[in-house]
């Protein structure tokens, strides 16, 4: 029996014996093999205990991990390595940037016109991993204290499984030089890369107005994603986030009101923010519970949903910059080079659901997409989610950010905003 095979039995009798909590089906997009992931692929959701969706057992299964020290093994593999580069299953992989960016310079390894070449930060941990958000209550439960103890120093230590490698980033506005007839403004570049680029004069003043951004901001947002993808019914813009290093106001975020803060710090690490479970999930919990849903107020029973769920849908991050980025720019990658590469499922667990991002390990082979100098009219466009699973379309891209090695010293790092949305047809 194949793979593929055992994974759909066990998903057919874990699905069975689930309760009414929503469970995906599982997907496999053509031409890609089985997520590394746990239960087969299929999302916590199946293993729901009195309503909880699965959180409970996402909590047992990060602290067996954590008894078993499966993490500790990369981490310590990669301490006690001799000074000097690491050789991995994947190619050449440094501790720290100016390691890596030394290599590359010592190596002359170029990029095209308008890009650059530098290090990046993959994970190294081929393996399912389990993270507990800050919102959970396990943290202010006394008697959870000591797993919360343990729980805390994975957590500190999840940064320590990753490394450097050297990679090439092309300058998106020119993507007509690498696929002729291709514009990176177009729906068609989103089809084939999972990246896209888009023009917006946005009327909102205070992007740190939590409440400015969603009353003004957000419908900006939906009226471009309708007018960007032809045949678009509908678009939710749902929450966002805000990312400024040199910030020095209140940071603090508050999610019963809507606030998201202010990021002190860039993901630096190659992920995603959804999967084939959790674009799915998080769609169908924002139309029928509203759950952490900072937009339009939705109302559908879940037969409409169902029914919604059942055409193409999308879930597209957007990022504008407030002010032209100078450092720590945000980076993309294309679905083409990486369409046949499992992903690495890393499962963030709440009070009352268990999300779903993803990681990938290093391929010197990822095609690597930039803004350089991104303006304040430009909104960077890239796809977390698509249903369409036949291969005719990506499915996702995935993206971190980066220290730009030509930028000067005094660069001002990048003061932006992403918005999350889900586009339906």
């Amino acid at each position: 029996m194949d793979q593929l095979k055992e994974i759909e039995n066990h998903v057919a009798g874990v699905t069975k014996k689930s309760s009414s909590a929503y469970v995906p089906p599982f997907q496999l997009t053509r031409g890609q093999p089985p997520p590394i992931a746990a239960n087969g692929g299929l999302s916590y959701m199946s293993l729901d205990r009195n309503g909880d969706a699965g959180t409970a057992a996402a909590t047992e299964a990060a602290l067996r991990q954590i008894t078993a020290r499966e993490g500790h093994a990369i981490i310590d593999l990669i301490e006690k390595a001799p000074p000097g580069p690491i050789q991995t299953k994947w190619g050449l992989g440094f501790r720290t940037y100016a390691e890596c960016l030394e290599y590359i310079r010592a190596n002359d390894i170029k990029a095209p016109e308008g890009g650059v070449a530098l290090p990046l930060r993959y994970t190294v941990y081929d393996q399912p991993s389990y993270s507990i958000v800050p919102s959970n209550k396990l943290w202010r439960d006394q008697a959870s204290a000591a797993e919360a103890k343990l729980l805390r120093e994975v957590e500190q230590n999840y940064g320590l499984r990753g490394l450097y490698f050297p990679q090439v980033l092309r300058d998106a506005r020119r993507m007509e030089k690498y696929y002729p007839g291709l514009s990176p403004r177009s729906p068609e570049c989103m089809d084939k890369l999972g990246v896209a680029l888009a023009h917006l004069e946005s009327k909102c003043m205070n992007f740190y107005d939590s409440e400015e951004v969603e009353r003004v901001y957000y419908p900006e947002i939906e009226k471009l994603l309708l007018e960007f993808f032809p045949g678009a019914t509908d678009a939710l813009a749902y929450n966002h986030d805000v990312f400024d290093k040199e910030y020095t106001g209140n940071r603090k975020e508050d999610q019963e009101n809507k606030n998201p803060g202010v990021n002190k710090n860039y993901a630096n690490i190659v992920h995603n923010d959804l999967n084939d479970n959790s674009g799915r999930v998080r769609c169908r919990e924002l139309l029928t519970k509203n759950l952490r849903n900072f937009g339009r107020q939705q109302h559908y029973t879940e037969e409409q949903a169902d029914a919604k769920m059942l055409r193409r849908f999308m879930s597209i991050n957007l990022a504008k910059p407030m002010e032209t980025v100078g450092q720590y720019p945000f980076v993309l990658c294309a679905w083409p080079s990486f369409a046949d590469q499992p992903y690495i499922t890393n499962y963030r667990i709440y009070d009352d659901r268990v999300g779903e991002t993803t990681s990938f390990t290093y391929r010197p082979t990822h095609e690597w997409y930039w803004f350089p100098q991104q303006k304040p009219t430009e909104v960077s466009m890239l796809k977390c989610y698509d249903s369409v699973t036949d291969g005719s379309v990506s499915r996702w891209s995935f993206h971190t950010s980066c220290i730009d090695p030509t930028a000067p010293d005094d660069a001002p790092c990048r003061k932006n905003l992403v918005v999350r949305s889900y586009v339906f047809f």
